[in-house]
């Protein structure tokens, strides 16, 4: 992982608008001085299944793909490919628990960056965003339990 030193609000505009799709522009103004960019090459973990998780992100530009070890050691089932404007590592970024997959970069990839910290920063420092931020972590959650009940009912 390669930490860079583009700051977020210098990323063209309409490049955050379309990864940050359901803030508005003074929304945007706000949240990133919270943001970090980084980025990973080609084939590197961002995170680990059981990990301690300390950030979530979104998806700048690349490809991730988001796997889960299956009782063979070694062999994972790919569970989704994430592209730009997605959310990742959300749900040990609210609860601070374990990693529930692994997050590898299919290419290069780069990431808004919100770290653990800095979300309960914005819940206490600018209400009404963090608020819409996780109305939009819960929208993605909805999403993802969804299609999961779908593969389930498809398979018995």
């Amino acid at each position: 992982m390669v930490e860079t030193g583009k700051r977020v609000c210098d990323i063209e505009r309409d490049t955050l608008k379309r990864v940050l799709k359901f803030l508005d522009d003074e929304e945007i103004n706000e949240l990133c001085p919270y943001l970090r960019y980084k980025k990973w090459g080609k084939g590197e973990v961002l995170m680990n299944d059981g990990e301690q998780g300390d950030f979530m992100g979104f998806v700048l530009d690349g490809k991730l793909a988001v796997k889960k070890e299956t009782s063979f050691p070694g062999r994972f089932t790919l569970i989704a490919i994430l592209d730009r404007g997605a959310m990742v590592g959300e749900i040990s970024a609210v609860d601070r628990g374990l990693r529930t997959a692994t997050v590898s970069a299919m290419e290069d990839a780069g990431l808004l960056v919100l770290s653990c910290d800095d979300l309960e920063r914005i819940v206490v420092e600018k209400p009404s965003l963090g608020f819409k931020l996780l109305k939009r972590v819960i929208h993605v959650l909805s999403l993802r339990q969804r299609r999961a009940y779908d593969r389930l009912s498809a398979l018995l």
